[in-house]
């Protein structure tokens, strides 16, 4: 809630730009970034900075070739985008985001309970029933058949 307490807690006024992590939520992320490859050359790249140019695309939705100049390069962020992805880095860090915040609402870890209504289920069927119909291979006229004589 948007209190005068909380105000200065959320203020992102200080920041490079609004979507970089403070120092309070790096202190959170910064644990559950694998190390890096044994072996080779040692990391040139500065993680903290890997994880704001990450949180710059995903908060703006800019293009790739559009990120600011001070961030890592484009290749860069995609690498590391596409490894955590791969390796469930991304998940492992949600998920413990996730708990964290429950546990600071004094909440259980995991939800106990849920609702769904009638709307929910409608939406689910249909997506259903459009995920059957894209995997279904395209029909073609014969018209529009190269084999068509």
């Amino acid at each position: 809630m948007w209190t005068a307490e909380n105000r200065p807690r959320y203020n992102r006024d200080k920041l490079r730009y609004p979507s970089d992590l403070t120092d309070d939520e790096w202190a959170l992320v910064e644990p559950l970034i694998p190390p890096g490859k044994r072996g080779g050359g040692k990391r040139t790249v500065v993680m903290r900075n890997v994880v704001d140019g990450l949180m710059y695309i995903l908060s703006t939705g800019c293009q790739w070739r559009a990120i600011p100049k001070d961030l890592p390069p484009r290749s860069t962020l995609f690498d590391y985008l596409d490894l955590w992805s791969w390796d469930g880095t991304l998940e492992r860090i949600h998920h413990a985001l996730y708990v964290k915040c429950r546990e600071q609402e004094e909440r259980e870890a995991s939800p106990t309970a849920a609702i769904i209504d009638s709307r929910s289920v409608k939406s689910a069927e249909k997506g259903g029933r459009m995920t059957r119909m894209a995997t279904m291979q395209e029909r073609r006229s014969r018209a529009r058949s190269a084999t068509f004589s």
